[in-house]
């Protein structure tokens, strides 16, 4: 992540966690303004980030996986806060949600990540 949208920028943070979700800001010729789920904001080079998408957990407590997008559907796992994984559809305050081969529905509130990318 650089500090402007140019290589002329210095280089403020280097993400080495594959699949950490960020939110794009602004766009400006072949450069995004990215957010992290930290808050901190700075430049990426488009052609770096993936357009599959992703998401961590956030809260307090473990995040229950569930079979079907229901608070009541049989619990087959569950997450910790900072856990990353591949988003999946959104419906109805639910989201399929995948890590490492484990996958479910989860509630969206315990997601950052949903919403527009």
């Amino acid at each position: 992540m650089r500090v402007g949208p140019s290589a002329d920028y210095r280089i403020d943070w280097v993400y080495k966690r594959k699949g950490l979700p960020v939110k794009v800001v602004r766009v400006r010729e072949g450069w995004r303004l990215i957010q992290d789920p930290d808050g901190t904001q700075g430049w990426v080079v488009a052609r770096l980030l993936s357009p599959e998408r992703s998401a961590i957990v956030i809260g307090d407590g473990l995040m229950p996986i569930r079979e079907a997008p229901s608070a009541s559907a049989k619990l087959k796992w569950n997450a910790e806060p900072g856990v990353v994984g591949m988003l999946g559809k959104c419906d109805g305050g639910w989201c399929e949600f995948n890590t490492d081969g484990h996958s479910g529905w989860v509630p969206a509130d315990r997601l950052w990540g949903v919403g527009e990318p």
